[in-house]
């Protein structure tokens, strides 16, 4: 099973594609959305997995703030550009045949952990493709995840429980505690004043959780010495690391009734819906991908009517066609380690 955080592709092409500044012939932004088709192609066409299910976050309602207000209150309001697209990115899946999910209340994080979860009782094999760090917990003998970073799906890691220990230092089960003590700035949860990734690794490796360290002080002023025990034992530094595990831990009960026998997001989809929605977003280029990679046919690429770009018409919509962008220079592979760590 491929499962997909929706609004963390969503975002990344929002932002990448901007300058294209792409729209549909009726004038809704595309960009983005033309961006999660074209990363959702190139997933599939790496992994080939018999379902794919794409989740996004509730986009009324939060039940993680709702029960801690300060969760993500660091961040400033979506641009109307961006929740419309996010919108249509639902849309568009929909009428491809990929299965979606939108739990109320909830965030694609707990979609990935649920369809993980599904994925391992039926005795499947699941890959998560996301670029969000938090989804390491979710890596076991079952669970891979490809962390989307710069240079696109072909670019990026398939993270497995070896490599997250090369990489950071630490197993897939103790990422939560890891995470916890180092603090996530992007979501408004502070992390224990003092205690880096480094830090963490090294507590963990020695005490192999959180809590034990915590619960061992003398036992950490002597393998690590006064500097890391004393920041434990700070006012509040418990406490921090509590709440960011509450909140970080993810739902994996939130499937409902996915069917993976004949429902929506098995492979191959039908062929029809998947050319009309890569035509109808003007992804001529994609078109012949698509069909062979989704629904496992072989066709002769068809000429699709143009959207609008406004980086080559001047935000008017007049010209006379669209300009491919420049080509960007291959990633250097000590580009891509440090993209690891962001």
């Amino acid at each position: 099973m491929l499962t997909v955080d929706g609004n963390s592709l969503v975002h990344r092409s929002f932002h990448a594609q901007a300058r294209t500044g792409m729209h549909t012939v009726a004038g809704r932004p595309t960009w983005a959305v033309r961006g999660l088709l074209a990363q959702l192609v190139a997933a599939v066409d790496r992994v080939r997995p018999a379902a794919v299910v794409v989740g996004f976050d509730d986009p009324d309602h939060s039940a993680r703030r709702d029960r801690w207000p300060s969760y993500k209150a660091n961040r400033i309001e979506k641009l109307d550009t961006l929740v419309e697209q996010l919108a249509g990115a639902i849309e568009v899946l929909h009428e491809l045949g990929v299965a979606v999910i939108v739990p109320h209340g909830l965030e694609a994080d707990d979609v990935l952990a649920s369809t993980a979860s599904l994925a391992r009782r039926l005795g499947w094999s699941a890959v998560v493709v996301t670029s969000d760090r938090d989804a390491f917990a979710l890596i076991d003998d079952t669970t891979t995840v490809l962390r989307i970073i710069n240079g696109g799906v072909d670019a990026s890691p398939m993270m497995t429980a070896d490599r997250l220990l090369t990489l950071l230092g630490v197993h897939p089960a103790q990422y939560r505690d890891f995470a916890a003590m180092r603090g996530d700035p992007s979501d408004n949860l502070h992390g224990v004043r003092g205690i880096g990734p480094r830090s963490a690794a090294r507590l963990l490796r020695e005490f192999g959780s959180a809590a034990k360290a915590f619960d061992n002080l003398d036992a950490v002023r002597s393998c690590l010495g006064a500097g890391i025990a004393a920041r434990l034992a700070a006012p509040g530094a418990r406490e921090a690391w509590e709440l960011n595990c509450l909140v970080m831990t993810m739902r994996d009960d939130v499937v409902p009734d996915l069917d993976l026998t004949s429902g929506p997001g098995l492979l191959p989809l039908r062929a029809e819906p998947v050319g009309a929605v890569f035509r109808a977003q003007n992804l001529t280029w994609t078109v012949r991908d698509a069909l062979r990679v989704l629904a496992d046919v072989d066709a002769p690429q068809i000429e699709a009517p143009r959207a609008v770009s406004a980086w080559t018409d001047g935000w008017t919509g007049r010209g006379n066609g669209v300009r491919r962008l420049p080509k960007l220079p291959p990633l250097k592979p000590a580009a891509v380690q440090l993209s690891l760590f962001d």
